[in-house]
């Protein structure tokens, strides 16, 4: 019972399974008994099986997959959100991070917009940039951008001042020190802070596509709450979840595998 409280405690991988798919396995009987006791309408809460048939038809009906267009739609405007995120927002972390200067200027200007609820700042995205595609992605982009930087500088200030006297020491330039001492030693924290911008670009991606999109699964979802097909919506948000945990996954291995290679070089 000592180790029940123990965070340091490495849990076996099957232990691990078993115990992630009791507690899926809990939520879906709840869900599925709360839905059968009528408490709640099928048009406030549907059932599992309601939810499985409607992603069914949305997976593929008269040969064409609404689910499948939707998902690729937003993943290509997450991915060039966080592709132009990751472009702007680590050179700009890593720079206030390395000059307490620069990170006086622009701290005030990013800063506050973690705590601010970007969603509000829509209606001035589309009267700035209209309703196409360059207004979603502009505001995945902003959304994102306001989290990464400041992650990416404060792993920047994280790395031991010793590193960077102990370069300094043996002759190295303020650059060098930027570029070979302080961005390699704060690479796997940045990683984690590009992981963090992923994955808020994916809590946006309904707000961004609610707007004019035709298609997305943010516009899927809004249609089917149009249409009080509240299966529909349940079937949404859960792939919209899905892909943002694949998502997660995959930037969790990428990263584990450079430590690794950074490990062995």
């Amino acid at each position: 019972m000592n180790d029940f409280w123990n965070p340091y405690l490495r849990l076996p991988r099957a232990q691990q399974r078993w115990l992630a798919l009791a507690s899926v396995l809990t939520v879906l009987l709840v869900w599925a008994a709360v839905s059968a006791s009528g408490l709640l309408s099928k048009n406030q809460l549907p059932s599992p099986m309601a939810v499985g048939e409607a992603f069914a038809y949305l997976a593929w009906y008269e040969g064409r997959s609404q689910l499948g267009v939707a998902t690729m739609w937003s993943v290509g405007r997450v991915a060039v959100a966080s592709a132009l995120v990751m472009l702007i927002g680590i050179p700009l972390g890593v720079l206030m991070g390395a000059s307490p200067r620069i990170n006086a200027v622009l701290s005030p200007l990013i800063d506050p917009f973690r705590s601010a609820p970007v969603a509000a700042l829509l209606p001035i995205m589309v009267m700035w940039f209209g309703i196409g595609e360059f207004m979603k992605i502009a505001f995945l982009f902003v959304g994102s951008i306001v989290y990464l930087t400041p992650l990416v500088r404060d792993a920047v200030r994280a790395v031991p001042e010793g590193y960077l006297t102990s370069a300094r020491d043996i002759g190295a330039t303020p650059w060098e020190c930027v570029t070979k001492v302080l961005l390699p030693l704060a690479m796997p924290r940045i990683m984690d802070a590009v992981i963090v911008g992923v994955s808020v670009s994916w809590t946006y991606i309904t707000v961004a596509e609610y707007v004019n999109a035709q298609e997305g699964l943010g516009q899927l979802i809004a249609n089917a709450r149009r249409l009080s097909a509240m299966d529909q919506v349940f079937a949404g948000i859960i792939v919209i979840i899905g892909v943002a945990l694949a998502t997660y996954q995959l930037l969790m291995w990428l990263k584990t595998s450079m430590f690794k290679w950074e490990t062995k070089a």
